[in-house]
């Protein structure tokens, strides 16, 4: 089973610099991936940074994330699933945020699992593997 990296995740190497080779250590057969939502909310980072040597530091971050990590689009299979997983959720009435729900469908389409900070929401989806990574 592969995992796809939740933003919370990656802003955490970034700003604490971090040792991502302690969380990727026995994982070498694994595959990795990001989403392009998760690059849609850090690319946004960069853009609210309020001054360019910050605006230069996470750009070069979120690259090197971007060049080394599949991104994952959102194909008509991650549709599927958030359509199925949004009507679910509403019918129980669980919320999760839009980004999140997004991240979750895609797991669930692809066989993946979540690393996150970010246990509330993503406990609350059914069937979705959930990894804390501190």
């Amino acid at each position: 089973m592969g995992i796809l990296i939740d933003s919370s995740v990656l802003i955490h190497f970034e700003r604490s610099d971090a040792d991502v080779s302690a969380y990727v250590k026995g994982r070498e057969d694994e595959d990795a991936y990001v989403s392009v939502v998760s690059a849609s909310e850090l690319l946004h980072g960069v853009h609210r940074a309020f001054d360019e040597t910050t605006k230069a530091r996470r750009l070069a971050f979120v690259e090197g994330i971007l060049s080394a990590l599949p991104v994952l689009p959102i194909d008509l299979a991650t549709a599927r699933s958030h359509a199925r997983l949004w009507a679910v959720l509403s019918r129980e009435g669980r919320k999760i945020g839009a980004h999140d729900a997004w991240l979750a469908a895609t797991c669930l389409a692809h066989g993946l699992r979540i690393a996150t900070h970010n246990l509330r929401e993503f406990e609350l989806v059914p069937g979705l593997d959930v990894e804390k990574w501190e």
